[in-house]
C-alpha cells in the first residue's frame, strides 16, 4: 500500500510538540513524534521542506527501506533534528503497520516480555522537607521507583526542581522550559552540588528505607573526576542509577569514572544513534542506556541501540518526561514490553490539555505501564483540540558559574 499524504502538525497544549501524521491510499493514519525541545521548528522545517515530498507514492509497509532512504540518501547523517525526522516517519509507518495486522505494535516486535514496564516518577524539592513530602506524594499516585531532584543552599534555581525560586507560577507542563523569547539564565555551583547531594539521600533513605529504588539526574554538569566523586559518595544509598553525570560525547571520559564507583550508571538523554554509544557499551563503562524513541531514530534505531546494549548486558532506560508527546511515550512503552533487555521506564504524567490533543490507550497501574490493546501505537491526534494550542517560543534555561561562564545545562 502507498503513502497516500504527510502532513507536519504543530500543538502547543501545555508544551510544543511536532507530530507527523502520514496517510495511505487505503485511508489508514499513522502518527510519529518529532519533538525537540526548545528547536521544534527546526524539525518541523527538516520535515515539511525535505521530508515530506519524497514520502508521497512510497511503499508504506517497506520500513527498513524507508529509514535507509532517509539515513543513507540525506548524506548528512545523525544529529538531534535529523534523528528526530526520521523517527516520526518510522513510527508512524510502524503504527500503520501494526494497525493493518489488527494487533498492538509490541505484537509485531515478538510479543511481550513483560507484563508490564516499570516506571520512574520525579520528586523534588527546594529543600529536604519539600522532597520528601513529594516522594510520598509520588508514592501515593503508584510509583514503585523514584528519581530525587533536591535544590541546593545558596542557589536560586535547580534543575529537576518543580517551582524553584527563579520559576514561580504555572509551571510549562511539568518541566523547567519557559515560555520566553530568550531563554533564562541561572546559576551554577558544583561544589555546593557535591557537597549537598549526599545528604538528601542519607535523608531520603532514612525515610523510605533501604528497598526503595532511587535514581538521580546530574545533567551533565560534572567533569570525570567531580562525577567520579559523587557516584562514591552516593554508594552508601544504593542508586538504582546516576545518570548523566558528564558531557559522554567524550565516551572515553566514563572510564575515569567507572574505575572509582560502583554506583550504577545512565548515559545517553541527548545520543541520537547507535554510534553514540560503541565505546560505552563494548567496555562497559554504563548500565543504562537514555535515549528515546523520538530522537534515536524511532523504533527502527532504537531497536539497534538496544540489541547492541543487550550483547553487553547493558539495559534500556529510555527518556521519557514530557518533552516527548504522547505518541512518542507510547512507541517505547510498546519497545519496552517487546524486548528483553528492558530495565526502567521514566515517566511523567502529561496535561490535561495534551491528554485532549494525543488520546492515548497506554495505562499505569500499581508502578507499571503498559501501552493497551488498541491495534498500532494506540494514539490518535484530535486536530480541533490541536489546533486551540498555537506554537509559542520556549526555551531551556542557560547555566552560568558564579563567574558568568556558561556551563553545562
Amino acid at each position: 500500500m502507498k503513502i497516500h499524504a504527510a502532513d507536519v502538525v504543530v500543538t502547543s497544549p501545555g508544551r510544543n510538540f511536532v507530530t507527523l501524521r502520514i496517510t495511505t491510499e487505503d485511508g489508514l493514519t499513522g502518527l510519529g513524534d518529532a519533538t525537540l525541545n526548545g528547536r521544534e521548528l527546526a524539525v518541523a522545517s527538516y520535515l515539511g521542506d525535505h521530508i515530506v515530498p519524497l514520502l508521497t507514492g512510497r511503499d508504506a509497509d517497506a520500513i527498513e527501506d524507508t529509514w535507509q532512504y532517509l539515513y543513507r540518501g540525506g548524506y548528512w547523517r545523525r544529529g538531534p533534528v535529523t534523528m528526530a525526522a526520521i523517527a516520526a516517519v518510522d513510527v508512524a509507518l510502524w503504527d500503520i503497520k501494526a494497525q493493518r495486522a489488527g494487533m498492538p505494535l509490541y505484537q509485531l516486535l515478538g510479543g511481550a516480555c513483560r507484563t508490564g514496564a516499570l516506571a520512574y516518577g520525579h520528586a523534588s524539592g527546594r529543600d529536604i522537607p519539600e522532597l520528601l513530602d513529594s516522594v510520598r506524594a509520588h508514592l501515593e499516585a503508584g510509583y514503585r521507583a523514584i528519581r530525587v531532584q533536591s535544590g541546593v543552599p545558596g542557589l536560586d534555581s535547580v534543575y529537576g526542581v518543580a517551582a524553584s525560586a527563579n520559576g514561580a507560577g504555572e509551571r510549562y507542563d511539568y518541566e523547567p522550559a519557559r515560555r520566553t523569547a530568550r531563554p533564562t539564565e541561572e546559576q551554577w555551583d558544583t561544589a555546593a552540588y557535591l557537597r549537598h547531594i549526599p545528604t538528601v539521600f542519607e535523608a531520603v533513605r532514612a525515610e523510605f528505607g533501604p528497598g526503595l529504588p532511587l535514581l538521580h539526574d546530574g545533567h551533565h554538569r560534572m567533569t570525570p573526576l567531580q562525577a567520579a566523586r559523587l557516584g562514591k559518595s552516593l554508594e552508601p544509598y544504593d542508586l538504582f542509577w546516576l545518570e548523566d553525570v558528564t558531557p559522554a560525547e567524550d565516551q572515553a571520559a566514563l572510564r575515569l569514572v567507572r574505575q572509582h564507583t560502583t554506583t550504577p550508571l545512565a548515559i545517553g538523554e541527548v545520543f541520537n544513534s547507535v554510534h553514540d554509544y560503541t565505546t560505552l557499551l563494548g567496555e562497559r563503562l554504563i548500565d543504562y542506556v537514555r535515549s528515546s524513541v523520538t530522537h534515536a531514530g524511532g523504533v527502527t534505531g532504537m531497536r539497534r541501540v538496544l540489541d547492541l546494549a543487550a550483547v553487553y548486558g547493558v539495559r534500556s532506560g529510555m527518556h521519557g518526561p514530557t518533552d516527548i508527546s504522547p505518541v512518542g511515550m507510547a512507541a517505547a512503552l510498546h519497545l519496552d514490553l517487546a524486548v528483553h533487555n528492558f530495565g526502567i521506564q521514566e515517566y511523567m504524567r502529561h496535561s490535561p490539555h495534551t491528554l485532549e490533543v494525543f488520546r492515548t490507550s497506554y495505562r499505569f497501574t500499581d508502578g507499571l505501564l503498559h501501552p493497551g490493546e488498541e491495534p498500532g501505537l494506540g494514539v490518535t491526534l484530535d486536530d480541533e483540540a490541536a489546533a486551540r494550542f498555537p506554537y509559542a517560543p520556549a526555551y531551556l534555561p542557560v547555566n552560568r558559574l558564579a563567574d558568568g561562564t556558561v556551563h553545562d545545562w
